[in-house]
């Protein structure tokens, strides 16, 4: 599903069980970002994701690796549309967030990590 932020950019919206199967590809060609606060990175998270807080993102956009295709999550899906912005703007292979959040993730019952 594609859906329009704004600006014109055009970003893919994910399902939990997309992101899912795109992470468990063998040539690891995406990274999972979380784009939440401490506190909630603290609270849990989905296994295998790096966190780059939105708060910090210019700060800790080195993180993420360059030759990956990037998703987005935050805890329901608006700071993730606006870490994509930021990341398109810096480079970095974005257009993907996973629609709904770590909320979304949750209600179906995917795995959290702590």
């Amino acid at each position: 599903m594609f859906g329009w932020f704004g600006s014109g950019d055009k970003f893919k919206t994910l399902s939990p069980g997309e992101v899912r199967d795109m992470l468990r590809e063998k040539d690891g060609a995406y990274v999972l970002v979380d784009a939440r606060e401490d506190n909630e990175w603290a609270s849990g998270r989905i296994p295998g994701a790096i966190h780059v807080p939105l708060s910090r993102f210019v700060q800790a956009a080195a993180k993420i690796p360059k030759d990956k295709q990037v998703i987005f999550y935050c805890q329901s899906g608006m700071r993730s549309k606006s870490a994509l912005k930021l990341a398109k703007a810096q480079g970095l292979l974005a257009n993907a967030h996973l629609g709904g959040g770590i909320s979304e993730w949750r209600r179906y019952d995917m795995p959290i990590a702590r």
